[in-house]
């Protein structure tokens, strides 16, 4: 069975879906877009697409079964609000809102109307992610006690309404919502505490960088950071596990896994003073080689697409959503917490 989409906001993001869509999802046509600017409803037309002229006149248009909405964040909960009410599923970029009470507001309009609505948090697709969760998932270095997740660039700038407070600019919204909503899959336990430093480095209004540790009930930490302003990258994911630890340096998934030796547990060696050019140390002397292995990091082979494929399984009721809006609001509600910890002392107690 095959569906109409729409999209509303034809910027950036909003022709990525329909390139994507038209490259990859047969199932899924693209019917049409609606902008408030002339220039991008033109240029929706030059793409082959109907470039609808108002919101009422894409809300009428009967082909047309899911919108995508992909305009700035602050206006994503009355336009999911109005497309659920006119009968359409929708697809909502993240931020899904501005704020966890938003998000509940759409929610309850979703179960109101009996449409279905998620949010595009396409990054549980990135493969760094997947290698991570595999690794996790299998216990391929045992349990996991700390893990660090970062992305880091060095052009100092957030493009357009990006960097403005009233759209729900900043990095924190941008890119932390990713980071945090791939933790939060990563770690079903809840979040106790929370520790966040966001800074305004070039920004007069939103944080341009940023760093916060979790601490999960599981008694497994976390630390999220976000730079626009790294000149030197740490690794994307160091993962820290009973058994050993496992680096992915990139998006390009370069990196490693060292792991205890089998029979490790059963092998002796002197535990001697090491003299190091800082000194005398026995506690942070190198292992034996012998006693550790050297694995290469596991092969996983994410489909972007994957994430429509889902939407066109659950309207056809032969799937759950993947992405799941309580799964989402659990996420805006540690975001929340982050904000409101910037008022204070930058700590904050929760059970999320």
């Amino acid at each position: 069975m095959g569906y109409g989409l729409a999209i509303i906001g034809y910027g950036g993001m909003g022709g990525w879906h329909h390139a994507s869509i038209r490259e990859r999802l047969p199932e899924i046509t693209v019917k049409g877009a609606y902008d408030i600017r002339p220039e991008a409803r033109n240029r929706a037309e030059e793409e082959g697409l109907k470039a609808y002229q108002s919101l009422e006149e894409l809300l009428s248009d009967a082909s047309v079964e899911i919108v995508t909405i992909a305009v700035p964040n602050n206006f994503h909960k009355d336009y999911a609000i109005a497309c659920l009410r006119a009968g359409k599923n929708v697809v909502c970029e993240k931020p899904v809102t501005m704020n966890a009470k938003e998000l509940e507001e759409v929610i309850a309009v979703s179960r109101q109307t009996g449409r279905l609505f998620t949010v595009h948090q396409n990054r549980r697709w990135d493969r760094d992610y997947r290698i991570i969760k595999k690794i996790i998932e299998e216990k391929t270095i045992g349990i996991p006690y700390f893990i660090e997740s970062r992305v880091q660039g060095s052009r100092g700038s957030l493009h357009g309404w990006r960097g403005h407070q009233i759209n729900g600019g900043g990095m924190l919204l941008d890119w932390g919502v990713h980071l945090l909503d791939q933790l939060l899959d990563l770690l079903p336990a809840k979040v106790v505490s929370v520790s966040a430093h966001l800074d305004s480095v070039f920004s007069d209004e939103v944080d341009d960088n940023l760093k916060v540790f979790l601490q999960f009930e599981n008694n497994v930490s976390a630390l999220v950071e976000v730079s626009t302003n790294c000149f030197i990258n740490l690794p994307r994911w160091h993962l820290s596990c009973t058994d050993g630890t496992a680096v992915v340096e990139d998006w390009e998934c370069h990196g490693k896994i060292v792991k205890l030796a089998e029979n490790a547990d059963q092998m002796t060696w002197e535990d001697e003073i090491v003299y190091t050019a800082a000194g005398p140390t026995r506690t942070m002397a190198p292992r034996p080689v012998h006693t550790t292995q050297t694995l290469e990091l596991p092969e996983v082979h994410p489909d972007w697409a994957e994430y429509y494929q889902n939407i066109a399984a659950v309207l056809e009721h032969k799937d759950e959503p993947i992405v799941r809006p309580e799964q989402c609001l659990r996420v805006m509600k540690l975001i929340d917490t982050i904000f409101a910890s910037q008022k204070g002392d930058g700590v904050a107690k929760c059970l999320i």
